[in-house]
């Protein structure tokens, strides 16, 4: 408010200079006496006013018509903020000076919801419109009042007419000479929309404006969006999953998704009639970028050259796409990752020793060592004792407890420390012992022992029931973290994506370095097969390309001998890897509906998609988009958990490594017998056992 009074206060003092220039102009002389101008200014903001909440009006003139406002009409209409822009007739507002850009953009900033353009000249208007349209200087949602004048109404400024469509055109008509009852009135037009401009520009009358009344009173400023009365909107889209789901039978290409269930939704409820095309080269310019001439190609380009009025395509909520397109309220927000090389670790090898850590099978180990050593010593014990009764104690009085003592029986298992480290490996693998010990001190070691055994062994087994259920882990890359020091190279489409990695930090910007921008999703999958490249899109897309590729391997295997090689070329290649989807997102970006810059449908439309969203039909159109995704995955790690031969590779492994070392002893064995047995003078192959037990004396 203060910004207002200082402003009128300012030009006040202007309208003192200027008012006999402004009294003296020959173009307005009757009107200016008349104040019919003033007069139906007060009526419109008046009226305005009364039906609605004007946050501020701004007015542009220039001195021709700057008389128009010398203070009554301040006075007469509602107290609202006005902000006053008083330009030179000679101008070029296409490229304004400084202090009218600056008034512009702070009529802008506050939110100005009426503009009253009274411009002598309709070339400087429409290089105003056209200035205002291009840098969004101009709210062209905003209520328009402005002169009627035929070259506003040029062919080449047609597309302003799509934009600005809340407008009054003020056309005056002056008395008939000679005519008494005669007096001026105002012609009050606006533009045909929603009907389409054609090739000549013919403004709709409103109403007439007639010695200080509306003759029809009729609703100046009606939405003209709510019913577009069935109009035909040109929509182009762009075939991306799971927004745009393009679906091809035969020579016609059946259009759904998610964005397109959206549309159909807004074209039922504002009444007009969708017309969908794809634009040119999709398949290789698909979004669009700008070309050395200026232009865009692409989706954008049909945007920003005014042939298409609503984009579909997975449209990202982006400075960039702001900058090109009006976008709707985000109607989701999609997970944009990687898709990566999958390689499988094949430890099938390593199966028996997969159920313990290395911490735990040392423990085991010394375990087994320490409780082998616990035997052998309390087994030699028992015998020492024994051998000691034996020896000290009186034969008379004890030869016949001796015969009915307990004997030592079962303490050869345990009375050589090779035999007991074995014996005592043998009840770790639940293998019981040919006879029970003698003595109460291991018996009670060995009930001990196998309870430890037990438990040991079933922990064990468990563990290995698990790995060989299980399907093989796998090598991903799940964090970008892994993918830098992966060292694979990047990619995505558009230069875009690439300054986005470039112009970011840390881990980000080093993926940038090596990003590689690529045009063709299924040949980035491919590379991706081969181990070499990560792709980068949203989640959604990159399970429609894993599934896809999948399916087309699978086709071609089947059809080896008919395929053609460029066919395999694309989809084929040797050693291929699975593709798998980095868990972690890189960003979670809204995804928006794009209309043409400064649409006046985005109002309306975003408040029935507002809606949508609320009710939960985004999420049941999402899940039905992706549900022939989803059925045509193959749940891998319920394939992968039978079992196989590839999973006993390490009973295979521990056999042949038992077969190797009983090989090598037995070749020991027969070099020993050759060697040195049948070489010793004191051997005899006719009394063996008299060489044996021989030797055994000695030792």
């Amino acid at each position: 408010m203060l910004k207002a009074v200082f402003l009128s206060v300012l030009f006040a003092r202007f309208f003192t200079n200027s008012r006999a220039a402004a009294d003296l102009s020959p173009i307005l002389r009757n009107l200016n006496e008349r104040k019919d101008l003033e007069l139906i200014l007060v009526d419109l903001l008046n009226g305005l006013s009364r039906q609605e909440d004007i946050t501020c009006v701004a007015i542009i003139c220039d001195v021709v018509y700057l008389n128009v406002f010398e203070g009554s009409l301040f006075r007469r209409t509602a107290a609202v903020p006005y902000v006053m822009i008083v330009v030179e007739e000679y101008e070029d507002l296409l490229s304004p000076n400084f202090d009218t850009l600056e008034s512009l953009r702070e009529t802008r900033k506050d939110g100005c919801n009426i503009y009253v353009i009274l411009l002598a000249n309709g070339i400087q208007t429409s290089r105003l419109l056209r200035f205002g349209d291009r840098y969004r200087i101009l709210d062209t949602r905003a209520k328009y009042i402005m002169l009627h004048d035929y070259r506003l109404f040029h062919s080449d400024l047609h597309y302003l007419w799509k934009r600005i469509i809340n407008v009054i055109f003020l056309r005056y008509h002056s008395k008939i000479n000679g005519v008494l009852k005669s007096k001026a009135w105002f012609d009050l037009s606006t533009v045909p929309f929603p009907n389409p401009i054609k090739n000549v520009f013919v403004s709709r009358r409103v109403d007439i404006w007639n010695n200080g009344r509306f003759h029809y009173n009729r609703t100046l400023f009606a939405d003209k969006t709510s019913n577009l009365n069935n109009e035909t909107l040109y929509v182009v889209y762009l075939d991306h999953v799971p927004s745009v789901v393009v679906t091809k039978t035969n020579d016609t290409n059946k259009v759904g998704g998610v964005e397109i269930e959206i549309l159909n939704t807004l074209a039922k409820q504002m009444n007009f009639q969708p017309k969908l095309y794809e634009p040119q080269n999709a398949d290789l310019h698909k979004w669009g970028e700008i070309q050395p001439n200026g232009t865009f190609s692409g989706l954008l380009g049909e945007m920003v050259s005014g042939k298409a009025d609503l984009a579909l395509g997975n449209l990202q909520y982006s400075p960039y796409h702001l900058e090109l397109t009006d976008l709707s309220i985000p109607y989701t927000s999609q997970c944009f990752t990687f898709i990566t090389p999958e390689a499988l670790s094949d430890n099938s090898w390593k199966t028996l020793i997969l159920p313990f850590k290395l911490n735990m099978w040392i423990a085991v180990l010394v375990v087994l060592l320490i409780s082998g050593s616990i035997f052998y010593g309390l087994a030699r014990h028992y015998m020492n004792l024994q051998e000691y009764i034996k020896t000290h104690e009186s034969r008379n009085t004890n030869e016949k407890q001796l015969d009915t003592a307990e004997k030592p029986v079962g303490l050869y298992l345990f009375g050589e420390i090779i035999n007991s480290i074995l014996y005592t490996y043998a009840m770790l693998l639940v293998v019981s012992l040919p006879k029970l010990p003698t003595g109460w001190s291991i018996r009670l070691l060995t009930g001990w022992y196998w309870l430890y055994c037990v438990l040991l062994v079933v922990s064990y087994r468990a563990s290995m029931t698990a790995i060989l259920a299980n399907p093989a882990p796998r090598v991903t890359i799940d964090t970008l973290k892994e993918l830098v020091e992966s060292k694979i190279a990047c990619g995505g489409w558009g230069m875009e994506t690439k300054k986005f990695f470039q112009e970011s930090s840390d881990d980000i910007q080093t993926i940038g370095q090596r990003f590689e921008t690529i045009n063709d999703p299924f040949v980035a999958a491919n590379k991706v097969a081969k181990g070499v490249y990560a792709y980068y899109d949203n989640e959604n897309f990159l399970k429609y390309i894993r599934v896809k590729r999948k399916n087309i391997d699978m086709n071609i295997q089947s059809d080896m001998v008919n395929a053609t090689s460029n066919t395999t070329d694309v989809f084929v290649g040797e050693m291929e890897r699975n593709l798998h989807i980095m868990s972690d997102c890189v960003v979670n970006t809204p995804i928006s509906i794009g209309f043409h810059k400064n649409s006046p449908l985005k109002p309306l439309a975003d408040i029935y998609l507002r809606r949508i969203v609320e009710v939960g039909l985004v999420e049941k159109w999402l899940n039905d988009a992706m549900h022939p995704i989803k059925s045509l995955e193959t749940n891998e790690d319920e394939v992968k958990a039978l079992m196989n031969l590839k999973k006993l590779y390490g009973a295979f492994i521990a056999l042949a490594i038992g077969y190797s070392i009983s090989t090598i002893g037995l070749i020991g064995e027969l070099i020993h017998w050759h060697l040195i047995v049948k070489r010793d003078p004191k051997f005899d192959k006719y009394a063996i056992h008299l060489y044996y037990m021989n030797k055994n004396k000695k030792q």
